[in-house]
């Protein structure tokens, strides 16, 4: 009987650990992570969200982000080892933005995603993920 006891509450120890590191799995499965919100000297708000299509990575800009009033704003990606990889430009032709970028195979992680002006190099802000993804 006391066997029976103590079988039991090993599986019930069991199931309350597989289940409490359920949803820290389940988010490394679906390959969706989230900066924190943008900071810097033009670039304040928003965020980018990065997921995975396949086998490309890809970043997106989130409703809310303000793309700033400047001559050349570009995606700018950081790695974890600081590498720094300027990407495309924010604004295309007329009205046309790239909110939303395929990152470049050469990119192994990001740390960290800047809105960078190639115009005026210079840094407009920046936002970090928790831990690099990819």
């Amino acid at each position: 009987m006391r066997f029976l006891q103590l079988f039991s509450l090993r599986i019930v120890l069991l199931l309350a650990a597989v289940l409490a590191t359920a949803p820290i799995v389940l988010a490394d499965m679906m390959d969706e992570h989230t900066t924190g919100v943008f900071s810097g000297v033009k670039v304040n708000g928003g965020t980018v969200t990065h997921t995975k299509d396949g086998m490309k990575n890809i970043l997106t800009l989130s409703d809310d982000f303000k793309i700033p009033d400047t001559p050349a704003p570009h995606w700018q990606v950081v790695d974890s080892k600081g590498n720094v990889y300027l990407l495309q430009r924010l604004v295309i032709k007329g009205d046309k933005q790239n909110r939303s970028i395929v990152v470049p195979s050469y990119v192994k992680d990001i740390a960290k995603v800047q809105i960078w002006c190639a115009f005026a190099e210079t840094l407009l802000g920046e936002a970090s993920f928790p831990k690099p993804v990819m």
